[in-house]
């Protein structure tokens, strides 16, 4: 059998780690990150700050223009490029083989301005280089979002009525991930096996994101800051905001997985990143099928009909050049989860 991946891991390693040196606190690393600092690939690049297992990251991120759209009269033509990101963060000790987790700590919406944005050529029902038709593309249009921190809520403006409403501030990493396997860079539009653009509210305060280490010090990035967004992101942008960041990294040596997952206290998720819909929701349950046979002992079989009684499905985005789905399951469907594997077992 596979070594078994358990949540718990990265807790008791922190732990271990905090007895080995004392129980001290763990280590603070702060981070500014510039528009003259960003990346726009997940890839190999200098790391711009190195992390040990339980240190926590305090940072921030740029919304997904640079921060450059500011006013109603200005365009995307200000844009330098597409999900500027934060990073790389060298993550001590962290080789091909583990997985890195990041547990979120704390988001907050860095201004008192969202921004949305129609852009020709994207979006999930309009025309675009997959999906080519006749018809001219849709107009570029802008909306800005007033954020109003006390009531925690951003407010939509219609363009062409006096129409608004207040949408509930959710904030998340749209962007977040390590470098991909075998060297390659990809870009920070691309949500793949290495996390990346996977526009996922469940990238959210106090759930903890798992990847797959594919290189020394894992390398990891985030940005593309959300302050809400609907199932499916379905014009094309979330509510676009920067944000100020705290995280905590944990490693899980010598356990691998093959997709990024997401834990919550209720429940366990995992993604499927690819086109057609249906091979990334393919995707999404084997690995939770997998998930459930390695940490609670269910049979793969077991595993597959409880799913198809209680599993819930979330579809992230249908805008980029993969497709995001979540499966999940909560975890009071599920037995007691094993103890954690030793190393080799």
């Amino acid at each position: 059998m596979p070594p078994r991946l358990t949540a718990l891991a990265p807790l008791i390693l922190s732990l271990s780690l905090a007895g080995a040196a004392g129980a001290q606190q763990p280590s603070v690393v702060r981070y500014h990150a510039s528009i003259d600092t960003v990346k726009y690939l997940f890839g190999p690049a200098p790391p711009v700050a190195h992390l040990k297992p339980g240190d926590i990251l305090e940072t921030n991120t740029l919304d997904c223009f640079g921060n450059a759209i500011q006013k109603p009269t200005d365009t995307l033509s200000m844009v330098r490029g597409d999900n500027p990101l934060t990073g790389p963060f060298y993550i001590e000790g962290a080789e091909p083989g583990d997985t890195l987790a990041v547990r979120i700590l704390d988001l907050q919406v860095d201004g008192n301005q969202g921004v949305g944005a129609m852009v020709g050529g994207f979006g999930g029902i309009s025309s675009s280089k997959y999906t080519p038709v006749l018809n001219p593309d849709l107009p570029e249009r802008i909306w800005l979002y007033d954020i109003d921190h006390a009531a925690n809520t951003a407010t939509f403006h219609a363009h062409d009525s006096p129409f608004t409403a207040r949408i509930p501030l959710h904030p998340f990493f749209g962007c977040i991930g390590v470098a991909p396997a075998g060297g390659e860079s990809r870009s920070s539009v691309v949500p793949a096996e290495f996390g990346g653009n996977m526009d996922s509210p469940q990238a959210s305060v106090g759930n903890t994101v798992y990847f797959p280490v594919n290189t020394p010090g894992a390398l990891l990035y985030m940005g593309d800051g959300h302050a809400a967004m609907g199932d499916a992101e379905i014009a094309g942008t979330a509510i676009e905001v920067p944000l100020r960041a705290r995280v905590q990294v944990s490693l899980i040596k010598h356990q691998r997985i093959e997709w990024p997952r997401f834990e919550s206290a209720e429940a366990i998720m995992t993604v499927g990143a690819y086109r057609p819909l249906d091979d990334a929701t393919r995707i999404a349950f084997t690995e939770l099928v997998k998930w459930i046979h390695h940490d609670y002992g269910l049979s793969e079989l077991d595993a597959y009909e409880l799913l198809s009684q209680v599993a819930v499905v979330h579809l992230n985005e249908m805008v980029d050049p993969n497709f995001v789905v979540v499966a999940s399951i909560e975890k009071r469907y599920l037995p007691a989860r094993r103890p954690p594997a030793s190393n080799g077992d």
